[in-house]
């Protein structure tokens, strides 16, 4: 009887009970997904669908986060308007706020990704078995971070400054341009951003010119001789200053000497402006117009100067500049 396999290699040896040779591409194939698997200790397609699962909540908690930022940018400060809210929940409340609600949204994606994955929900069930360990040290490791947090929430709590307000901060001034869940940005007169970690800025000294009124009194110090008239140079000043646009014309202003210098008559000049931000370019133009007409009206503005005095012992009968010339 002939062999039907080899008069049709096309019909499969299973058919008649005998074993075919194993196709050497297929073999390789789970060859090497058993090596895999072996290798992980887990199955591959297990593996590659919680990869998947992983990327896919990765970028949606990415996705939500932003839309959520934007609707709280755009959205919030309309409805607070419309409210009359503003005044409760000011920008400042409503920075750090978007900014709480968006690491809310990061740390629920991230809680989410672990429990995708076997190993980390396992090593997070042992960490929440042993919090108080876990907590003690994650403290100590991150206290910095903590201390920026909670002291940026106190900031809001309290306001000692808003977003939009004047300070003086370490002898710079400046405004506060935003206030992070970290630091604050302190944008300064000349257009440099200090970037201040929250639990400085709560607890160092701070001058908040937007607190409360915004009228400022400045002053302004200018040295006269002993030899001039004072009463007429406090009458020149005080001219020269109610002649600025941004000085307050219903307010007082004064000139009083401060001090007998060693070469000066220190005068001091005090004045009203409508807020702190005007307050030095004021103060430089009079400090000009106050000099020009010191000028005219013969009033001497001293600079330093010394008399050099030389004393001859008895008997000398010239300097001892003199003898060492010759």
């Amino acid at each position: 009887m002939a062999d039907p396999v080899a008069k049709n290699p096309a019909i499969s040896s299973q058919l008649i009970g005998q074993s075919s040779a194993p196709d050497a591409t297929s073999a390789s194939q789970y060859l090497s997904i058993n090596y895999m698997e072996r290798l992980l200790g887990t199955n591959i397609w297990d593996l590659i669908s919680t990869a998947i699962s992983i990327l896919v909540i990765l970028l949606a908690t990415i996705l939500v986060a932003r839309i959520v930022d934007e609707l709280l940018k755009k959205h919030i400060p309309r409805i607070l308007e419309a409210g009359k809210m503003t005044k409760e929940f000011d920008q400042t409340s409503h920075a750090l706020s978007r900014r709480l609600i968006v690491a809310a949204i990061y740390i629920i994606g991230i809680l989410m990704i672990i429990l995708q994955i076997p190993f980390l929900n396992r090593v997070a069930i042992a960490m929440l078995a042993g919090a108080g360990v876990a907590g003690l040290a994650i403290g100590f490791a991150a206290q910095d971070s903590l201390s920026n947090i909670i002291s940026g929430i106190l900031l809001v709590v309290f306001k000692p400054f808003r977003i939009g307000d004047y300070v003086d901060f370490k002898g710079e001034y400046g405004h506060i341009e935003d206030l992070t869940l970290r630091h604050t940005v302190v944008c300064t007169w000349d257009l440099r951003r200090i970037i201040v970690p929250n639990s400085m800025m709560s607890s160092d000294y701070i001058v908040n010119w937007s607190l409360g009124d915004p009228e400022s009194i400045w002053p302004v110090d200018i040295g006269i001789g002993y030899a001039s008239d004072i009463n007429k140079a406090r009458s020149i000043i005080i001219e020269e200053t109610k002649k600025h646009p941004h000085v307050l014309k219903d307010k007082e202003i004064n000139v009083r000497l401060t001090e007998l210098g060693d070469f000066a008559v220190n005068l001091r000049l005090t004045f009203h402006v409508p807020n702190r931000g005007v307050a030095f370019d004021t103060g430089c133009d009079i400090r000009e117009a106050v000099k020009k007409r010191f000028d005219k009206e013969g009033i001497e503005i001293p600079y330093p100067y010394s008399n050099v005095i030389l004393m001859r012992q008895p008997g000398e009968t010239a300097s001892p500049l003199k003898e060492q010339a010759d």
